[in-house]
């Protein structure tokens, strides 16, 4: 391919990823940060408040105007459709939900680092959305916040997003309105390095989902609804003598249901989804028994709860443990493997069996390499490692941590037969990386040793009880706004004052880990234990209004998020 394009490449049919949407209204930043707050108008797409416009091109260059392109580069115009549609993922099974270009995942969409990215985005779904590009330091106006960064695209219309891509990485994009990230609005977005340090044989791209959407007609604002009045989200409970092909572990602790829901000022899901149905019955929507249990959840590796649903089906590539993707590789052959989680509440463990993890990059930015049997992947956080391939037939899992079942690919070098979902690698078992904390940058993307010019302090509040996820005990709201200054490093303190884990995503930067005795790895979302406390230092060079929140879809939408805004 050469530098000076822009292609799109297809991943097999698939169907992965679930993740935050954020159903949030927001203000403009007026000169000196003061906020102030504006109707959010998110369910017709009417038009709201003139997003903030940064001053500032991500690479650090001039001013920018929403047209402008990099000079080095040209353009190239990709067109993508959000649409209503029927998946198959895979043994016959289907699903209706929304898709980009009736794929699940969407297609990769794939540039190289300094590229112009032009990408039109038709809206034929009911509803309005928009596109959040994930990890990536785009301009203010494009980063797809609903009422933020732009007005929602109404049912009907279309927008075309225009940037520059400035680092290298594994990213992805998904809507950021509401629950839509539950459906399968998703996709990778691999940014190359025209100077690309790793040798390599092939690239195998893996996306992580958790999925509920159209089975037996559910929808993620059926799972909310019930998770905010305090009752078992559907796909709660166990499912007596149930066996979906997911190989699910029958002797694995489940979740209790949240109690005691409360209006955190949301008011309804967004999604056009159906009103919540009774499911006190013993009758599971997917076919098994389903029953509310008291038994907790349990994941050592996160502090206890896990998640808040039990998904019928966790995918791979879009595909369920029945009827897997596979991948065909030569013994000998050196494979990056590139691995997204776009699930919404499930975080995954992962590993090949036969093999070793060599680490390479942690949210797009490479670390010093670390060699390891697995790793635990929050939502939307991505991994890549390389693997030397083995002669044989592999599988990798991705074990639903702190819930029951697993999603499964293949890797096959050889003629032997296809593992079974219940296939559990021994590596899942050895020497996790539960946390990039372990991992350290390399040299050519660590922070400077610089002290803070300022300290923020979050704090992350409410619990599943409840249902009243916040920051700093009070649901998101459009007028706070945690005020830095152009240029200042930045620490960033998130207190996680809650009983269970969250993934904290930060929008339009990334930080480095600090507070562990040296510069920490470069990252965007990072997994934060219960009663623990993420410390990063960002450096404030790209100006606008930018989300900070749970990317936990559930959480975000009932109030876990918050901005943070320079001119």
């Amino acid at each position: 391919m050469s530098t000076q394009e822009q292609t799109i490449r297809t991943l097999p049919p698939r169907r992965a990823v679930l993740r935050v949407g954020i159903a949030a209204a927001a203000s403009g930043l007026p000169a000196g940060c003061s906020g102030s707050a504006h109707d959010p108008a998110h369910r017709d797409g009417a038009p709201g408040p003139a997003p903030a416009r940064s001053t500032q091109d991500p690479d650090g260059g001039a001013a920018a105007s929403p047209g402008a392109t990099s000079p080095e580069r040209p353009a190239r115009g990709l067109t993508l459709t959000a649409t209503p549609g029927t998946v198959e993922l895979g043994a016959g099974r289907t699903a209706r939900t929304w898709t980009y270009n009736d794929e699940l995942p969407g297609r990769e969409v794939r540039v190289t680092a300094g590229d112009t990215l032009r990408l039109t985005l038709n809206n034929h779904l009911p509803d309005p959305t928009t596109v959040h590009w994930h990890g990536v330091a785009v301009r203010n106006d494009m980063d797809g916040v609903p009422n933020v960064t732009q007005p929602p695209i109404r049912a009907g219309a279309s927008f075309t997003y225009r940037f520059r891509v400035p680092h290298p990485g594994t990213y992805w994009f998904h809507p950021h309105l509401g629950l839509q990230l539950d459906r399968g609005l998703y996709a990778p977005l691999i940014v190359d390095d025209p100077d690309e340090p790793l040798s390599y044989d092939r690239e195998w791209v893996i996306v992580l989902d958790d999925w509920i959407d159209g089975i037996d007609g559910l929808s993620p604002g059926d799972v909310f609804a019930r998770l905010r009045r305090g009752g078992p989200a559907p796909g709660h409970g166990v499912r007596q003598g149930h066996h979906d092909g997911n190989g699910a572990d029958e002797g694995s602790a489940r979740p209790s249901p949240p109690r005691g829901g409360v209006d955190a000022g949301y008011g309804p899901a967004r999604d056009g989804g159906p009103e919540p149905r009774d499911q006190t019955s013993s009758a599971p929507p997917h076919g098994g028994g389903a029953a509310r249990t008291g038994r907790q959840t349990g994941s050592e590796l996160l502090g206890g709860h896990a998640g808040d649903v039990d998904y019928p089906h966790y995918l791979v590539n879009g595909r369920i443990s029945a009827d897997p993707s596979q991948f065909r590789a030569r013994p000998g052959e050196r494979i990056r493997l590139r691995i997204i989680n776009a699930a919404a509440d499930t975080p995954f463990r992962v590993a090949l069996g036969g093999h070793r993890l060599t680490i390479t990059h942690s949210d797009g930015f490479p670390v010093q390499h670390e060699t390891v049997d697995s790793l635990l992947l929050g939502m939307a956080e991505r991994y890549d490692a390389l693997v030397t391939v083995k002669g044989g037939v592999f599988p990798f899992t991705a074990l639903a941590e702190g819930k029951r079942g697993a999603g499964m690919a293949v890797l096959r070098a050889g003629t032997a037969e296809a593992p079974k979902p219940s296939a559990r690698p021994a590596e899942l078992y050895r020497d996790v990386l539960v946390s990039a904390r372990r991992l350290r940058p390399h040299d050519s993307v660590a922070l400077d040793r610089r002290r803070p010019d300022r300290q923020l302090k979050i704090t992350l509040t409410g619990g599943m009880e409840r249902f009243d996820w916040g920051i700093d005990h009070r649901p998101y709201s459009p007028d706070r706004i945690h005020r830095v200054e152009r240029g200042e490093r930045v620490r960033l303190v998130v207190v996680n004052a809650t009983d269970m884990w969250h993934p904290v995503h930060l929008h339009g930067h990334t930080y480095g880990l600090a507070g562990i005795g040296s510069r920490g790895a470069r990252k965007d979302t990072s997994v934060v234990l219960p009663h623990r406390k993420l410390v990063c230092d960002l450096d404030a060079d790209n100006p606008g209004l930018w989300m900070l929140h749970c990317h936990n879809v559930y959480h975000s939408e009932s109030g876990m998020m918050t901005t943070l805004g320079y001119r």
